[in-house]
């Protein structure tokens, strides 16, 4: 269902290069030495040859109450989408799509019974900076949203709040000084 909305949504899927590689490499994961395995790529491509799954998300769809409403907040932070037939809206999101759905259609979809409340997956967006976090927040709450945790430092070592959308999808807005955000919003996890 989701691909066919996308295909009308417009999003096209490129082709990768196949002749790429990637090879394990153990390493210590960090965090209290703990041992895990790591995979280097070789070559630069995204593809692996091993037939197993890529790590990498391509969507993300969060249930909504109402599409308009929800189209409304996030239109309210300044992003972009679109909606093919009112039910569910696709907004490009770096290199990844959020997309809004009516919470029944994607709970028949998924295959699941839906309780209502949390569903035990929280997204983030990272700053570049306290003030952004600061700022984003403030712009969900003008959007409508409500701010469950100002700013502040966080045990990590980073600064972090959380605003809840309309549906009631927390997100966290985080500075983490470790990582590395591109111009393009892209985050990159910092070398060994």
């Amino acid at each position: 269902m989701i691909s066919f909305f996308l295909q009308s949504a417009g999003a096209r899927i490129e082709a990768l290069d196949a002749r790429t590689s990637w090879k394990p490499r153990a390493s210590v994961a960090g965090g209290a030495g703990r041992p895990g395995v790591r995979f280097v790529q070789d070559g630069g491509g995204d593809l692996r040859d091993d037939g197993r799954m890529e790590q990498r998300i391509s969507l993300i769809t969060l249930g909504v109450a109402d599409l308009g409403r929800a189209m409304d907040f996030y239109g309210g932070l300044g992003w972009r989408g679109a909606s093919p037939d009112g039910e569910v809206a696709f907004y490009q999101a770096g290199g990844m799509v959020l997309a809004l759905w009516l919470r029944d259609k994607l709970a028949e979809d998924s295959v699941v019974e839906d309780g209502g409340g949390w569903g035990g997956i929280t997204p983030a967006y990272n700053a570049r900076s306290p003030e952004e976090v600061d700022a984003v927040l403030a712009e969900a709450d003008a959007a409508g949203g409500t701010v469950a945790r100002a700013g502040a430092k966080t045990f990590w070592g980073g600064y972090s709040g959380v605003f809840i959308d309309p549906d009631g999808h927390p997100w966290e807005v985080a500075h983490n000084p470790h990582w590395i955000i591109g111009e393009d919003g892209s985050v990159t996890l910092p070398a060994d």
